[in-house]
């Protein structure tokens, strides 16, 4: 199993690396931190970034993240050309594991049609009924309108380094971290010599991992608004830190948008940096 580390977007929200903890002294740099993974069976990815079609019309995001995240329009981020420049056609991927759906983790789904998509039950469930106006924003249902083929899971009794978790496809499995959202997951890897694990947006900077760890102001403001439980989040983060105190030798844990750990990773994985613009 191979597993390359992707930047699926950039986000340049304004306010530098004071708001953010990365990027320049007038804008800040976050990533769209996904997992290209080349199984056996196929190709795996994790979490998707944004949409080729939103990324070459960036109006047609909601109005909130283009002024907020401020994602840059750069169609070699997508998930569907970095598939492509691995020397891949977008239907050898035959599954798409989610965090969450949304739309900057889930808005590639129309760019692979053909591909098995796997999420936690709650979370499609809520993405469905999009029954409060911040699920509105960030649910959209363009992106599954090509009728997925949806692949919903729920707890069986498993559990991964104490934590329930549910298989997925042979050595990857969903971890339940809710509070971002109510079906919000991490995605287990396994990999030669340990694991992955893709926290999605259970935290945004890689500080919060420490005990009494902070995020920079901005990005805790904008976590603490895009919460859905805020109780459960930090419910999540403190099993996480759990896990990063006692498991670090044997699970390397990541989130989303951090672009530090994107970095550290790539390096760690001699992962090449192939698309033009990522932090």
């Amino acid at each position: 199993m191979i597993v390359h580390h992707l930047n699926c977007a950039s986000m340049c929200p304004l306010g530098g690396r004071a708001l953010t903890g990365s990027g320049g002294l007038i804008t800040g740099s976050l990533v769209a931190h996904c997992l290209l993974v080349e199984s056996k069976d196929g190709l795996i990815l994790v979490d998707t970034g944004l949409a080729a079609a939103d990324t070459a019309a960036s109006g047609r995001l909601p109005l909130g993240m283009r002024m907020l995240a401020r994602p840059m329009p750069r169609p070699e981020q997508t998930a569907l050309h970095q598939v492509r420049h691995h020397g891949y056609r977008p239907e050898d991927v035959r599954d798409i594991v989610l965090t969450h759906l949304d739309l900057d983790h889930a808005g590639g789904l129309p760019d692979f049609p053909h591909a098995r998509v796997h999420v936690l039950a709650p979370e499609l469930d809520a993405a469905r009924r999009r029954s409060t106006t911040i699920a509105r924003n960030r649910y959209l249902s363009r992106h599954w309108r090509h009728g997925p083929q949806w692949v919903a899971h729920e707890l069986g009794g498993e559990t991964w380094f104490g934590l329930p978790a549910t298989g997925v496809v042979d050595n990857i499995l969903l971890v339940p971290l809710p509070g971002h959202t109510h079906g919000h997951s991490g995605v287990a890897v396994r990999q030669p010599g340990g694991w992955l694990l893709h926290s999605g947006d259970a935290y945004f900077h890689h500080d919060q991992l420490r005990d009494h760890g902070r995020a920079p102001l901005g990005l805790a403001a904008f976590q603490r608004l895009s919460d859905t439980d805020h109780r459960a989040r930090l419910d999540s983060l403190h099993r996480l830190r759990t896990l990063h105190a006692h498991h670090s030798d044997e699970v390397r844990i990541f989130c989303a948008h951090d672009p530090h750990e994107l970095s550290e990773l790539r390096r760690a994985a001699a992962e090449p940096t192939v698309e033009r613009g990522t932090p």
